[in-house]
């Protein structure tokens, strides 16, 4: 007799199809998705319609939140960097944002997409949240590692990525 768990038991929940500790897997990373990509697409939307923000100085701009972190940051030389052109790195960071955010939402370039938002949140994290004590209230290190599911994974489910595969898969080709 083997100690272990019965699979042959389970009932059918979601269409017939899989039983529900299936379908659960499944759709597991649905709710990290919509979350992440809501929240980037409010973050680049956010920073759009700031019309302080892409300003090279002034309170709430760019460039004064940039210097004010450049001394505290991981690796000074980015800030000094993005400092060169504090208005088209602001741009860039937005548009990033709002890319990042549509492409995980909707699960297109679904795993591309993850990298974009892991690199913006590594670049938020070694410069604006890196001196916050104790580390873990920094959101931005929580942010990278709520990425590496959906570089890992993918976008499955509701997704462009999976709606193109099935696509591809029904001609006959490799899905």
């Amino acid at each position: 007799m083997t100690h272990g768990m019965r699979t042959d038991i389970h009932t059918n929940y979601v269409n017939g199809r899989g039983s529900w500790r299936d379908n659960a897997q499944r759709f597991a990373l649905l709710p990290l998705r919509i979350f992440l990509g809501v929240t980037f697409i409010y973050a680049g939307l956010d920073k759009l319609t700031d019309s302080a923000f892409f300003h090279a100085t002034g309170s709430g701009s760019i460039g004064e939140q940039m210097r004010g972190v450049r001394d505290i940051s991981a690796i000074p030389a980015l800030v000094d960097l993005a400092l060169k052109s504090p208005t088209g790195f602001g741009y860039a960071i937005a548009f990033g944002e709002l890319a990042v955010g549509i492409g995980t939402l909707i699960g297109l370039l679904a795993r591309l997409a993850a990298v974009g938002g892991m690199l913006i949140s590594l670049s938020l994290w070694l410069t604006v949240s890196w001196a916050t004590e104790p580390y873990y209230l920094g959101n931005d290190l929580a942010y990278l590692m709520a990425w590496l599911p959906l570089v890992l994974a993918g976008a499955s489910v509701f997704s462009v990525d999976a709606m193109l595969a099935a696509r591809r898969r029904a001609r006959g080709g490799l899905g």
